[in-house]
């Protein structure tokens, strides 16, 4: 007997093919309104799914419904040009000869609406993402910041049913970023179709996604809502992402894990068993002499690299065990760190939160 999938009223996928020498395999779903955030290394497969999705790239295998419409699967394929999709890149890609208005009008007139209600539907939006007395600045006199705008504005004027939006803060400069960044998030929350966010900047995924999905060789390691993620990372990579040390080890009673390459964590965690165990580089204090009082985890290591971080830096270091510590500048220069420097690191075993594997 054959069952016949239904597909959700917002996004169901699973994006399965071979592009070059990766084999990617990622299933994706999202309710009506929900943004969800792809993270991994690259070459991981993340724009590959975006890029499928679109229906840029054939599936070898899977589907793509959207809005309860399959859109590619069991025997049919929409093209590009016939799926309702929203894409918004790190490059903005105005045409330069167009005023904004004209710009974001593109995306309603290549669907056949007429030139009148395609440019007020264009004004509406650049209403929405604050550039209202912008509308007939041509691009070459756009900051980079309101170009950005200019092309979310040009993605959303054709009410596409899926957003795809492919690093679209990374060519941006901090200031610019945290600024389109907000107007980004304001304008998605009015947005009630799906959104599909793909980024390697934590900051953007974590305040602006509901949902994480890290993708690391072609296939998902890990998903769930920011906060989870915070709480308990799953892998390296994911632990790099949200700035903690990570380890899988093996617990005895006594709370002691042991590290597969030999090196050991004392913890508070009761029972033995498989486990994670994340450290907070903030819990990792530095010593130039073997240090005294209460840490019960103490090991001597060497620098591997300092990276400055505003007032603060992170330290990495190898040994018995990786380990990144963020301590301010002034501990930099008080100790004076510098990479090849061997000394101690402690962490109290209270710091050292577990969970199972």
């Amino acid at each position: 007997m054959t069952t016949t999938r239904m597909a959700s009223p917002g996004l169901d996928s699973r994006i399965s093919l071979t592009r070059g020498r990766i084999q990617v395999d990622v299933e994706l779903t999202a309710a009506p309104g929900e943004i969800i955030g792809i993270l991994g290394p690259n070459g991981g497969g993340k724009t590959t799914t975006v890029l499928a999705l679109a229906g840029v790239l054939p599936l070898e295998d899977g589907h793509v419904a959207v809005g309860g419409e399959t859109w590619e699967g069991a025997g049919r394929r929409r093209l590009p040009e016939e799926r309702h999709v929203g894409l918004m890149l790190a490059d903005p890609l105005l045409f330069p000869h167009l005023r904004a208005i004209d710009n974001v009008a593109y995306g309603p007139r290549s669907r056949g609406v007429h030139r009148h209600a395609a440019r007020e539907r264009a004004r509406e939006e650049l209403e929405r993402v604050g550039l209202g007395d912008l509308t007939h600045a041509r691009a070459s006199e756009l900051s980079s910041g309101q170009a950005a705008r200019v092309a979310l504005a040009r993605a959303m004027a054709s009410d596409p049913a899926l957003l795809l939006l492919d690093e679209p803060l990374s060519s941006l400069d901090p200031d610019t970023r945290a600024r389109t960044r907000s107007e980004l998030a304001a304008r998605l929350t009015a947005y009630d179709g799906v959104t599909v966010l793909v980024t390697h900047d934590p900051l953007d995924a974590l305040t602006l996604a509901d949902r994480l999905v890290f993708v690391e060789d072609g296939h998902v390691t890990q998903t769930g809502t920011p906060s989870e993620v915070l709480r308990r990372p799953r892998s390296p990579y994911v632990a790099t992402v949200v700035g903690l040390n990570l380890y899988a080890g093996e617990s005895d009673p006594a709370g002691v894990v042991t590290l597969p390459a030999g090196g050991r964590i004392v913890t508070n965690h009761e029972g033995a068993g498989p486990l994670w165990a994340t450290v907070p580089p903030t819990a990792v204090s530095l010593h130039r002499q073997p240090p005294e009082g209460s840490p019960r985890n103490n090991w001597r290591l060497t620098i591997s690299d300092i990276t400055l971080q505003g007032q603060s830096a992170r330290v990495g270091m190898t040994g018995e065990l990786p380990l990144t510590a963020e301590v301010t500048l002034a501990s930099v220069t008080v100790l004076g760190l510098q990479v090849g420097d061997e000394l101690w690191a402690s962490v109290k075993a209270t710091e050292v939160r577990t969970y199972p594997r």
